[in-house]
């Protein structure tokens, strides 16, 4: 099953003729997560092959317009296309004054129920789980209110060595307790041990979103040995000092948390528009760190399985 991410956005606040607003699609397991929603959203889902329909969950991370303003149009579009199935939205509180005064004053409404779950606290917090997945925020260090998203895939069941099972006689009725990590007692009450008839399925996968944030050292926790983590590279770190002061971070300031945190891949973007080639900001962030990618749009990004041994 899928856990792929796709950019949709990767400019930061003024966006160019070829990067929009922060934006990205996050497909898991069939659960599409939506992460920020910048102006031009719904167009690039719409470009890149994407019903928007499918949409299950929307994360904002905060309330700089260049981050949530295209989310009115695509809950409007939404609404056009008559969906009724529920979103979820994982924001700031104030998003929810924000929608109800723009339906409110445009005499409006949504053809679907909307359910906000306000975004709490600096620690490392569930917000969503279900059979498959867990979402969890984190709370970033930035001019306002923000938080980073990190989605984690739960683990999977054991895999039965099929070998193995006819070489016990195991009867099918205990096959689920197996693959969960039970040991098999036969009827004999000889105790034959979980790790003799399955095999792990592969480790769990991973992904982070850090979205605008001056560099701040308590990421690193929240996102360690993830498959791959997304941290803001707004400016080279020639300009550290104006990254500094409107609470960004640099390339190799992104690259420094990636290596302290052992991930294992790093996706820069919300590029300051003034960076026509964008490989310089990938250069300076190899210095530090070699597993360096750029998340400009149309761009997919598989995290794949790997087989524990």
């Amino acid at each position: 099953m899928p856990f792929e991410v796709t950019i949709l956005g990767s400019s930061s606040a003024t966006p160019t003729s070829t990067r929009y607003p922060s934006a990205q699609l996050v497909n898991l397991l069939g659960r599409f997560f939506l992460l920020d929603c910048g102006e031009g959203t719904q167009i690039q889902l719409r470009r890149h092959g994407f019903k928007i329909q499918k949409i299950q969950y929307i994360c904002i991370s905060h309330l700089h317009g260049d981050h949530y303003l295209g989310l009115i149009g695509l809950l409007s579009t939404m609404s056009l296309l008559n969906r009724k199935k529920e979103i979820t939205i994982f924001a700031p509180k104030g998003i929810k004054k924000i929608l109800d005064l723009h339906f409110k004053l445009s005499y409006s409404a949504l053809s679907f129920p909307l359910k906000i779950i306000p975004l709490q606290g600096s620690a490392l917090k569930k917000i969503f789980e279900d059979e498959s997945c867990e979402l969890f925020s984190f709370g970033l260090k930035h001019r306002i209110p923000c938080w980073g998203f990190k989605l984690i895939e739960k683990k999977r069941p054991r895999k039965l060595i099929k070998s193995a099972i006819d070489k016990y006689n195991i009867p099918f009725n205990s096959f689920q307790s197996i693959k969960l990590g039970s040991d098999y007692l036969n009827p004999n009450k000889k105790v034959i041990k979980n790790d003799l008839i399955t095999h792990a399925s592969y480790t769990p996968r991973s992904y982070a979103y850090c979205s605008d944030t001056v560099y701040f050292e308590k990421i690193i926790k929240h996102v360690f040995e993830v498959d791959l983590l997304y941290h803001e590279a707004t400016f080279h770190s020639n300009m550290s000092k104006k990254a500094r002061s409107t609470f960004h971070s640099t390339a190799r300031e992104a690259a420094l948390v990636a290596k302290n945190a052992n991930v294992k891949a790093l996706l820069l973007g919300h590029f300051s528009s003034r960076y026509k080639d964008l490989s310089v900001l990938q250069d300076d962030a190899k210095i530090i760190f070699s597993n360096v990618n750029l998340a400009v749009e149309g761009s997919k990004w598989k995290i794949n399985k790997s087989k524990l041994l």
